[in-house]
Parts: structure tokens; sequence; C-alpha cells
């Protein structure tokens, strides 16, 4: 083992099977602590933005399926760019990628900070700045996954992983509920600027990070051919292919209910910005909460009945929360059921995380980066369908479909149902 693979080895401390110490164990890895800071103030600053920008776009247009343009334009080059991605996080130094990436999206950030204090800011800017971010995405997405499991190894992944994903959504519980804050002491220019600041103790903290060299790629081996590669792989291991699509039924359906939460807000509550912050915090709480759970549960419990039984419970929780007529009871209904979501996606991912081989690694986080854009392109004809019959109309309805979804794919799948034995098999082998 030469220096640089010592450095990148996971730490050698006692493992514990459950509990707070496994759930934090990971951080006593120097290096993955650098990335999970690096995180936090990254999500953070996106949390914000999450809300401050289909704020501004919703007082310039007071339309839903405007939101739902600015959210697909994010979404559609985040789609199509996120097998390139992966290719990338397989063959270039992952920390270099990751740097890079974060500078371009500071840039398109920039610029709309500098047309909104000046007055300038229209839509179109807003819809070029969320393609701009698209692009940026799915190049910082798949090498952030790769380089966790590079750090703590196949046995302390599905720890990291769940405390990743903590982390992760406690920023959407502090940088929504801030931003909302924000917005209403120093305005939306303030609060647009604190974010751009977060964005840049991201990428200075990433910088200190160790480099972390890619697996070999074969001599001469075009980025096409790499694609194609990681394609061809899911068409060998059809329970990778068959997970990733089962990861994609509250994605699509349900989870646009994020982009369209001003109309509840302003049209249904009138609860205005301060309403949508807490709106937007209670989804993020009830996210941290199952993060948690994951983390702190046990690798070894049983994992697809808590799977099926989470995103049932999120579907039915949130066809409530849509319907509800008062405020506060939906702010708890979208708690619960956020829990269920997370729960859900957070144990999806590291199954898949568990079983792919590193070689592809970046490649299979890239597939699952494309499952994260559909929530922002199911916010199109969400936000469509909401402007012609209502806001909770439309989130019930796809919170229903997505729950009898995911229902027959439990049936028909008899894949999907080894899920168990095949993670256990992989952690054996481990």
């Amino acid at each position: 083992m030469n220096e640089a693979d010592e450095k990148a080895a996971p730490p050698k401390a006692p493992r514990s099977d459950a509990g707070w110490a496994r759930a934090t164990e990971a951080l006593s890895n120097v290096q993955f602590r650098r990335v999970f800071i690096s995180n936090m103030a990254f999500f953070l600053a996106m949390g914000g933005q999450g809300i401050v920008r289909p704020w501004i776009a919703f007082q310039l247009t007071d339309s839903t399926f405007k939101l739902g343009i600015v959210a697909a334009a994010m979404a559609i080059p985040m789609f199509f760019l996120s097998p390139f991605g992966g290719v990338f996080a397989d063959r270039i130094e992952r920390r270099k990628l990751i740097v890079s990436a974060q500078a371009l999206a500071m840039v398109s950030e920039v610029i709309v900070f500098v047309l909104l204090i000046t007055g300038n800011i229209e839509f179109w800017h807003l819809v070029a700045a969320g393609a701009a971010l698209g692009c940026s995405f799915p190049l910082i997405m798949p090498a952030r996954s790769a380089i966790v499991a590079n750090l703590v190894g196949r046995q302390g992944l599905g720890a990291a992983m769940g405390l990743n994903m903590t982390g992760v959504n406690v920023t959407r519980v502090v940088g929504p509920a801030g931003a909302g804050y924000l917005i209403s002491v120093i305005d939306v220019a303030g609060a647009y600027a604190v974010n751009m600041g977060l964005y840049l103790v991201a990428l200075i903290v990433m910088m200190t990070v160790q480099k972390l060299p890619p697996p070999k790629v074969p001599m001469g081996e075009s980025v096409l051919r790499s694609m194609a590669d990681g394609f061809r792989y899911l068409g060998t291991d059809r329970f990778v292919a068959i997970l990733l699509l089962f990861g994609l039924v509250p994605q699509f359906l349900a989870m646009p209910f994020q982009n369209i939460l001003p109309a509840f807000s302003d049209h249904v509550w009138n609860a205005g910005a301060t309403g949508y912050g807490i709106l937007h915090a209670s989804v993020g709480i009830g996210a941290v909460v199952g993060s948690v759970y994951v983390a702190w549960r046990s690798q070894g419990k049983p994992r697809l009945d808590m799977m099926l039984g989470s995103i049932i419970g999120f579907g039915l929780m949130l066809s409530l929360f849509a319907l509800s007529p008062w405020f506060w009871p939906a702010v708890f209904l979208s708690f619960i059921a956020n829990i269920g979501a997370s729960v859900f996606s957070t144990l999806n991912n590291v199954s898949i995380q568990l079983v792919i081989p590193d070689h592809v690694r970046g490649r299979v986080s890239s597939f699952m980066m494309m499952s994260v854009s559909l929530p922002l392109l199911g916010a199109l004809p969400i936000g469509w369908v909401a402007d012609q019959i209502g806001a909770p109309s439309t989130v019930a309805i796809a919170a229903l479909m997505a729950v009898e979804l995911a229902i027959a794919f439990y049936l028909l799948s008899p894949r999907l149902r080894g899920l168990d034995a095949r993670v256990h098999s992989e952690l054996d082998d481990a």
C-alpha cells in the first residue's frame, strides 16, 4: 500500500453495530470530516437558495407553472449531463472535479446577485441561472458520493452515508428557515449574499481534502465508451437497475410538491414568506429524523420491509398534508411524511452503494443523480396541473399514485424482493 492509499484508508477503530458510536464513527477520519464540513456548507447554501430563488420567481410571475419552469431549467441539463458527470468522477481526480464544478456554480450565483441588487432581475435570468446550476451539479454530486466511499470503505459506508444524509437534511431545515427569516429582515438580496458566502466556505474547505485518484481507465478509452460501459453494467446487474428504478417512484410523482410550496403558503394558508420557510423546515426536520434513524440502525437489519412501509407512509401523509385546510396541522403532516421519504431514499441509496464495485461507482452515482433531478422535472407537469385544478388536489393525487406504483413495483419484481439477501451477501464478502 502506497502513502496515498494509507492516507485514504478508512479508520481502523473498532466498529459498533448500532447506536451513536456507529452513527458518528466516520467523523474520526480527518479527510471525511473535511468533506462533511464542505458538504454542510454547500448544501446549507443550496437549502437557502431553494427558498430564495422560487420566492423571487413567484413574486415576479405569481404562477406555479413558472415555478415549474425554473425547476425544469435546472433539471433538464442535470438529467442529461449526469452520465457525463459519472464518467468524469471515474476518470478525473475527484476532489479537483468537485472544486471546479463548485466554482462554476458560484459564478452563476454572483451574476444573479448583481442583477438582483441593481434591480434588473427578470424571470428569464432565473431560468438561465437554473440551467447553469443544472450543468454544474452533475459534476459535483457523483464525485461527492464516490469520494465518501473512498474514504470510509465498504463496511463504514452505511453509517457514513447515513451521517452525510443527516447533515444534508439538517441543512434542509436550517437553510430554508434561515433564508425565510433573512428575507423578512434583510430582504432577498441579503439572503442571497449569505448563501454565496456559504458556497465560498464549501469551496475553500474542499480544497484542503487530499487528492483521491480515480480507478485506472483502460488506455485510449473514450468518454462515450466509458459512459456506455456504465449503462452496460446496469444491463448485467439487473438488481442495481431495479433499485434505481424503485427509487424513482416518489422522486418523480410526489417529491415535486416541494417546488410548489410557495403556492400553498401564499394562496392556501396565507402564511407568506415566514410560513414558506416553516414548511420547508418541517420537510427538512422530518428528513433529518429519517436519516438519523438509518445511520443509527444496524446494517444487518432487514431493509425492504422498512423501505416499502416508509414509502407508503410518505404518500399517505403527504396526501393528508395537501388536503389540510389548516396551516399548523399541515406542517406536522409534512414532517411525518418526510420521515418516510428520508428513510426510503437513504436505505435505497446506501443499498446501491453497498453492492456496486468502485470502478463504476461514479457512473452509477450519476444515474442516482439523474433520479435526483426528477423532482425538478416533475415540478413542470405538477405545476401546470396545479394551475388548472389547484395545488392541494394535484399533490394529493400524485402522492396516492406514488403509493400505488410502489406497491405494484414490489409485487411484480422478484429481484427487488431479494434485496436483503443481496446486501447481506455483499457485507459478508467485504
